[in-house]
């Protein structure tokens, strides 16, 4: 299972996923956590229709890359979009996925290296292998 939101790093670890995906014949489900941003709702921002277009985008642009390298590369996959916060959806979906190891991108923000990124509270969560790809 790997986490997808588009950045540079999470297109990174999508490579490395399905990589091991097409090494072990396994399935390789595709994360997009559509993040909830209430606040943005109250000044009438259309949080949930960005955030809709975004995962539309990615789920575009991992059917662009499959058909690419379908000659080449053979992977089964499945992109999943879920609302909430990232840990919390990512550590979810790999308990009802049984997912064999998770692999996300590290955090490419600054904040994070004080209160924690994502990685990192699925590496102490401890319940499955983590693969951090930079």
């Amino acid at each position: 299972m790997v986490g997808i939101d588009g950045s540079d790093a999470s297109w990174r670890a999508t490579s490395y996923a399905a990589g091991m995906a097409r090494r072990q014949n396994a399935l390789l489900a595709m994360i997009y956590v559509q993040p909830l941003l209430t606040m943005a709702g109250a000044y009438g921002v259309d949080v949930q229709g960005t955030t809709a277009e975004v995962a539309e985008d990615l789920a575009r642009e991992v059917r662009e890359h499959a058909e690419k390298v379908k000659d080449v590369y053979r992977a089964r996959w499945k992109f999943i979009t879920r609302r909430g916060d990232p840990y919390t959806v990512l550590a979810e979906a790999a308990d009802e996925l049984k997912a064999d190891a998770v692999v996300v991108g590290a955090s490419e923000k600054a904040g994070h290296r004080i209160v924690g990124s994502v990685a990192v509270r699925l590496v102490k969560a401890g319940r499955w292998p983590v693969t951090v790809v930079p």
